[in-house]
């Protein structure tokens, strides 16, 4: 059996006006965007809407992706934060006018069969949702796309426009924060204390 096609293979066919080639390329890269598009502005809605432009954005400019300057999936990254800076922005003059803000919506959750297991991950993906929604926006970002996403720290440092001892710096803030955030959480409800920092939202 033929190995799945890599990216920048589909992005060869794609430019060649193969539309299975994009197809493919959406099925597989879609869900990390949007998921990163919905943790770091905690919208649905903007997250449905930032994906649907990144891929508009490739079509319309896939010759502007250069190999040489990182992976495909670091590229669509970097066109989706910008997308989310924009919305951001965006929100914040919308809410200093009229005060409105903005609805989010939890992570896909694990299907059980016994409902107290399916509310104990309710509730554990809630908490961790809100607690990186609440994180200050360049240490959000980084937890989603390093921890959430597992984008490696040389894609991370391109996304971000930053070097990668700062990515790892600020992982290492955001892992302490959410740690400190997530352990309050659970000693309030008189769950275990005794978290691993690094796995917390596990």
């Amino acid at each position: 059996m033929r190995p799945p096609d890599t990216d920048d293979v589909l992005l060869e066919r794609l430019r060649a006006g193969d539309d299975d080639a994009f197809q493919v390329l959406y099925r597989r890269r879609q869900g990390a965007i949007y998921r990163f598009a919905m943790h770091v502005t905690g919208s649905s809605a903007a997250a449905e809407d930032i994906t649907q432009e990144v891929f508009l954005t490739l079509i319309r400019a896939a010759c502007r992706y250069d190999p040489e300057r990182g992976t495909l999936n670091g590229y669509l990254f970097g066109i989706a934060r910008k997308l989310v800076l924009r919305h951001l922005e965006r929100a914040r003059m919308d809410v200093a006018l009229d005060g409105a803000g903005d609805e989010g919506t939890a992570p896909q959750l694990a299907i059980h069969d016994d409902p107290a297991m399916a509310m104990a991950d309710r509730e554990r993906l809630e908490a961790l949702r809100l607690a990186v929604h609440r994180l200050p926006r360049r240490y959000r970002e980084v937890v989603v796309l390093c921890d959430l996403e597992e984008v490696d720290y040389a894609d991370a440092a391109a996304i971000l426009g930053c070097p990668i001892g700062t990515v790892r710096s600020r992982l290492h803030r955001a892992r302490a924060l959410l740690f400190e955030k997530l352990s309050q959480e659970r000693a309030a409800r008189g769950e275990i204390k005794d978290l691993d920092p690094a796995r917390c939202w596990i």
